[in-house]
């Protein structure tokens, strides 16, 4: 994603973007210029602000408070107000989109394209247009999906599509960079909450399992682009593009419960692998329907107690990442 957008002109702290700072969470950022890239996400948007709220399920004066700063905005709210605005949790916080103080941060090619320079109305077409055929794939699959169906569900022409993508295979991959920014958007919503790195660790597993709505659908999409690797070189390298970025994230925590003298002795590039191995492995089989995501849980969380943490019960933060607020 370009980092590029209304308010760049605005000093940024220096202390939350310097790749020497400690690791911070999303509670301690909240600072005039924060205030004022929430203010220009919604300008951007070209979304009225009451319409912004009714999409969080959030009055206009309760809205209003949090963009300003007067109220903290909670985790899935953070989350949810990304998305609605087009810009990522990355940005709202730091002004960039690749911060990785909290989350390993994509690629800006692993994050949907945007060109800051194009009318307001096209650039909300396009996203408009992604995010419906986002969902059209995640449920149908990408087989069964044709540009017609993209097109009436984003309420826009075939030409339109077409304007913005040659082909569905683009709109596909593009869709994959979509959930890349989902799980970003998330696990900066959520992980900020934490200083215990064990308790972040045993967080994300739970905010990735393949079980509520969203993270669900991000699977179907990460399956389908999974399965399309198997043959075709192009797929193999949005993919390739696309899961490091993952891979990234669990190799930071992991890291950080060592650093912290929380694991047993461990070899990190083992761990690496058989932790994401064990999650994608689970994963297909949940998505596929021979196992429950409660069951997936449970195994990959004793996994990491039993074979990673030194003593997984004094971690203390232990929580439900679903009861932590954000910003």
């Amino acid at each position: 994603m370009d980092t590029q957008r209304p308010d760049d002109a605005q000093p940024v702290d220096e202390e939350l973007t310097s790749p020497q700072a400690p690791r911070r969470t999303a509670r301690s950022v909240r600072a005039p210029e924060v205030s004022a890239r929430f203010r220009a996400a919604v300008q951007s948007s070209g979304i009225a602000q009451r319409e912004i709220g009714r999409a969080l399920g959030m009055d206009e004066s309760k809205l209003s408070k949090s963009i300003n700063g007067q109220r903290r905005f909670q985790s899935d709210e953070l989350f949810d107000f990304a998305t609605v605005t087009g810009v990522t949790v990355s940005w709202l916080l730091t002004g960039t989109d690749s911060d990785d103080q909290l989350t390993a941060a994509p690629a800006l090619s692993a994050l949907p394209a945007r060109n800051p320079g194009a009318p307001r109305e096209r650039e909300r077409s396009r996203r408009r247009i992604v995010e419906e055929a986002w969902d059209l794939f995640s449920q149908h699959g990408y087989e069964r999906v044709r540009m017609a169906d993209i097109a009436k569900a984003a309420e826009v022409s075939p030409p339109a599509v077409h304007y913005h993508f040659d082909s569905k295979w683009d709109i596909f991959a593009e869709a994959m960079r979509y959930s890349v920014k989902l799980a970003y958007d998330r696990q900066l919503s959520e992980l900020g909450e934490i200083d215990d790195p064990a308790a972040r660790l045993r967080a994300l597993v739970q905010m990735q399992l393949p079980e509520q709505p969203v993270p669900r659908r991000e699977w179907s999409i990460w399956v389908q682009m999974w399965a399309a690797a198997a043959t075709d070189e192009t797929a193999r390298a949005e993919h390739e593009n696309s899961y490091s970025r993952w891979e990234r994230t669990v190799r930071d925590l992991i890291r950080d419960c060592i650093d912290a003298g929380l694991c047993q002795p461990v070899d990190l590039d083992d761990a690496v692998l058989h932790l994401t191995g064990l999650i994608d492995g689970l994963g297909i089989r949940v998505m596929s329907g021979p196992l429950e995501p409660q069951r997936m849980r449970a195994t990959v969380l004793g996994w990491i107690d039993s074979h990673l943490l030194l003593n997984p019960t004094d971690s203390p933060n232990h929580t439900d990442p679903s009861e932590r607020t954000a910003s």
